[in-house]
């Protein structure tokens, strides 16, 4: 039988035991234990490591993650992510916590699998360097993940006993960045890792995606020039090209398509989510936990390239979705937009206050905002809107997007330059008008900027990339501070000219950049300083 991610065989959770009159090192009659493990199973090595990609990302977590930023809204006290969107959250945060704890899992999987390489019999020599290289980029990913959101973050390249895990401290943030960067150097430079796998293992980590997670440290770091060149190198020698349809990229049967670089495995009935059911309609028997914002909605340009609030913009408010992004229909279920089923039929939303039954108001099932998620409808879902639809962690038009803001920020974005980023984007969206294609000539350095920041807004819109874009922008405190929005009722109770008032938030600029250290964790370690003013 097979290992391959593509099964995701989950290994049974290594642990060290013993028994009453028996030497402690020897191991028990009736399981699998560290003291056999490795050096009696010949697939124990890729065993571990599929269960070190279970901690690599998954729906609920990139979804959700919108509900902290100005995209996005979740509806149900103290769930998931609407504490830390509002800023209510603290040191007791419980989604904080399973953040941090699943993290620290994935990294400690990675860890061991390092550790006991070596112990497993007759590993191939190319395929023992290859796992290497897939763990430590792994484990890379989930560091970055963690110090995005951290700061400084307990470091570790060894499985911790409990003692040293009650008393490790945090490192600085720079040593941890230096420390990523110098796994993922090795195993970039050293050719740890194949540009491309067999249809049995799509999904592994690929030399690419190595350098991609490299280009988003950079980016978080505001390093430009490190961006415009691995960029620049996955752009000219990656092979990869932008999807021919937007709203298919993210359909069941495009998985691993040429825009895919890295994306979180699921597979119909053996792992699924069931996110659908937290943003779908009540129609489609969804609950709607989850809901686009006014604010996003807004966001999205017209199809000659203005905004909707730009002098000599076409935009209709009372016709607000004609002649729009193509990208919000995609992305964004609205009244009159609609939802594919797998035999072709159309269903026609109505998202009006009172309107049938997903109308705003009508039921405590339906959007808070009147708006529903229409990115990552999987028509080919089993009962219960159950779906084995990957969420892609980076696709190829975030590569052109961190190329196209790196050359803004540097004051190097030309024709040339938009031509082979920005332009092919809004093309494969569907723009056609040369005021939205072509080059804004004249336009300023900082009007460049602003352009690029908005059209990777729009395309990874629901990609879970937008809270960590809002903080190294440090335009947080600008976009959740105040009311967030819903659709427009034009009621004057509980509205600001006419959209509904969705939830009044607040983030502390001196606080709120960084989590707090989870307080159960600081209670075990008296080493863990918390951050400033939590």
């Amino acid at each position: 039988m097979k290992t391959t991610i593509k099964n995701l065989i989950l290994s049974a959770v290594l642990v060290v035991g013993g028994a009453s009159c028996v030497d402690l090192d020897t191991a028990p009659y009736d399981r699998e234990t560290d003291l056999t493990y490795w050096e009696e199973d010949p697939e124990a090595a890729v065993k571990a490591l599929n269960n070190c990609y279970t901690y690599l990302g998954n729906m609920d977590e990139q979804l959700y993650s919108e509900a902290m930023t100005d995209n996005a809204y979740t509806k149900q006290p103290d769930d998931f992510t609407q504490n830390i969107g509002n800023g209510s959250y603290s040191t007791a945060d419980s989604y904080v916590k399973q953040v941090w704890d699943g993290r620290y899992t994935g990294i400690r999987m990675c860890n061991q699998l390092l550790e006991n390489i070596d112990r497993v019999p007759d590993l191939d020599p190319e395929l023992k360097k290859r796992y290497i290289g897939e763990a430590k980029v792994l484990r890379a990913y989930n560091y970055y993940e963690l110090y995005t959101k951290f700061g400084d973050i307990p470091y570790t390249t060894k499985v911790l006993s409990i003692k040293e895990s009650m008393s490790i401290a945090r490192t600085d943030r720079a040593t941890v960045i230096a420390n990523m960067l110098a796994d993922l150097d090795e195993v970039i430079n050293g050719n740890y890792l194949p540009t491309s796998y067999d249809a049995d293992n799509k999904g592994r980590i690929t030399r690419w995606a190595a350098m991609a997670i490299k280009a988003k440290i950079y980016l978080f770091e505001g390093n430009w020039t490190q961006v415009k060149n691995i960029t620049s190198t996955i752009m000219t020698e990656g092979g990869f090209t932008l999807f021919g349809s937007y709203a298919g990229l993210f359909e069941i049967a495009n998985e691993y398509n040429s825009e895919v670089i890295l994306d979180a495995q699921y597979r119909p009935t053996s792992r699924e989510h069931q996110m659908m059911y937290a943003f779908l309609p009540p129609s489609l028997g969804g609950y709607s936990q989850l809901s686009p914002l006014q604010e996003l909605v807004d966001s999205y340009i017209m199809l000659d390239g203005k905004t909707i609030k730009e002098t000599g913009t076409s935009f209709d408010e009372s016709n607000p979705y004609a002649n729009r992004d193509p990208r919000l229909k995609a992305t964004v279920m609205y009244t009159g937009n609609s939802y594919t089923l797998a035999d072709g039929t159309e269903v026609v939303i109505n998202c009006e206050k009172g309107e049938g039954k997903d109308g705003y108001g009508v039921g405590s099932d339906c959007s808070a905002t009147g708006y529903y998620i229409k990115k990552y409808w999987d028509n080919t879902y089993r009962a219960t809107l159950y779906s084995g639809l990957n969420p892609i962690l980076i696709r190829y038009a975030d590569i052109l997007l961190m190329n196209a803001e790196a050359l803004a920020e540097l004051g190097e974005l030309d024709k040339t330059a938009w031509d082979a980023t920005i332009k092919p984007i809004r093309a494969r969206a569907g723009f056609t008008l040369a005021s939205a294609v072509e080059f804004p000539e004249g336009a300023s350095k900082d009007k460049l900027i602003e352009i690029v920041r908005n059209e990777r807004r729009s395309e990874l819109a629901l990609e879970g990339h937008r809270h960590k874009d809002i903080i190294r922008w440090r335009i947080a405190d600008k976009v959740l501070n105040g009311w967030c929005h819903g659709l427009k009722t034009n009621e004057v109770v509980g509205t600001d000219n006419g959209y509904v008032r969705v939830e009044n938030r607040a983030f502390n600029a001196n606080k709120h950049y960084l989590w707090p250290i989870p307080q159960a964790e600081r209670d075990l370690n008296g080493n863990l300083v918390q951050n400033p003013n939590w």
